[in-house]
């Protein structure tokens, strides 16, 4: 049986979760939950409960939730009927009683497409399960200087062959896109594809008419690092690579900003000298500072100067944060992106930095690390679907 769903993606339990770009593990509500969402909040606190909790009684669910056993029954009824749950068997128990029967999300029941369009020649995608296991890739490739449509259309043809690969119900489509993404899933501005204004969530609802989500891909990521990571509530992931971005976890809510340009800190200028020319046409940017192409480029010509280029660049991403860091009281800095230069230099003189330009004694104790992730924003697409259509995450 289908998952009973709003067809553009977003759910009543999604406006509960977050108003922004999906949900993380324990994001908090912005406001009370009213009567009228009652009913979908507490499905979406059984199903958070099971997909983190794993295998559990009804009354086990009852007393983790808090939710009346009628309640429990009547709602774990209602997430079998729909797919979603399932009774595993009856659980061994000592002593009389009725021995009680385990439940838990059908983590393979369906399955969720991913893409991620951060790639500079290829897009990358993905069929997950509900545990944001990777099933099935495909990769398609990206013409050079392609034409806003062309790259549309490599969007639609690696979509239309994730689809074909799945071989359960597919409950949604997540996209992590370059550039500045609004919550409706318009893209508006993603400099190297070319795309201004696109409604990229609408176009591909109506091409497939599947629930589908559209979102930066740094907010994708720091969503992945945050539900499968081990992440705090108070966290900034950066992902590097021939750009760089960021997404903001503050307080335990996702942060987009009112230009939906929370975490664009590529171009902000790293330092008060001057520094290397960016493509924006400033210089001494961060990303013209730490992007790989320029590291590896540097390392390539004098080897032997390895460890102070990564230092320096280190360096330079500490200088950038710092008053991020302090001024958002972030407990953790991840970095996504190649462990070949984002490595121990890089990441002691970035934390140095970082400790030395802010309040001593209150920041010490923030962390700067590399993900253990792979693939961060294709899983961060599938929680994007998860958030949003079940209210889990």
């Amino acid at each position: 049986m289908s998952i009973p769903i709003d067809r553009r993606g977003s759910t009543p339990v999604q406006a509960v979760i977050s108003a922004s770009f999906g949900g993380g593990r324990g994001l908090r509500t912005t406001g009370k939950v009213l009567p009228e969402q009652a009913r979908s909040h507490n499905r979406s606190l059984v199903l958070q409960t099971l997909f983190h909790g794993g295998e559990m009684s009804r009354a086990d669910l009852s007393r983790e939730t808090g939710l009346t056993r009628v309640t429990i029954s009547d709602l774990v009824a209602e997430c079998i009927a729909d797919g979603i749950v399932r009774e595993i068997g009856v659980r061994e128990v000592a002593g009389p009683g009725k021995p009680p029967i385990v439940i838990d999300i059908d983590r393979e029941g369906h399955q969720i497409i991913g893409v991620d369009l951060s790639g500079t020649d290829a897009f990358q995608g993905a069929v997950l399960n509900l545990d944001g296991r990777m099933l099935h890739r495909r990769t398609v490739s990206l013409p050079a200087h392609a034409e806003p449509e062309q790259a549309y259309a490599a969007v639609v043809e690696l979509v239309r062959e994730l689809i074909s690969a799945a071989d359960r119900p597919v409950l949604g489509v997540g996209v992590g896109s370059p550039g500045i993404v609004r919550p409706d899933g318009t893209v508006l501005s993603a400099p190297n594809l070319s795309w201004s204004d696109l409604p990229l969530e609408q176009r591909l609802h109506d091409e497939f008419e599947l629930p589908v989500l559209v979102r930066n891909d740094a907010n994708a990521a720091v969503l992945a690092e945050y539900t499968f990571g081990a992440a705090r509530s108070d966290l900034m992931l950066i992902r590097i690579g021939r750009g760089v971005g960021a997404g903001l976890i503050a307080g335990g809510q996702a942060v987009v900003g009112g230009r939906f340009a929370a975490g664009e800190i590529g171009h902000v200028v790293a330092g008060t000298d001057d520094g290397p020319l960016c493509a924006c046409g400033n210089r001494g940017c961060l990303e013209a500072w730490v992007n790989a192409p320029h590291l590896t480029g540097l390392i390539e010509a004098e080897p032997s100067r390895r460890a102070e280029i990564l230092a320096q660049a280190g360096t330079r991403l500490g200088i950038t944060i710092a008053p991020i860091v302090a001024a958002l009281d972030l407990s953790q800095v991840v970095l996504a992106g190649s462990p070949a230069l984002l490595g121990e230099e890089f990441v002691t003189a970035a934390t140095r930095t970082l400790h030395a330009r802010t309040l001593d004694g209150v920041f010490a104790d923030v962390e700067i690390r590399l993900t253990e992730q792979r693939d961060i924003v294709l899983r961060g697409a599938a929680v994007m679907v998860l958030s949003a259509q079940l209210g889990v995450s």
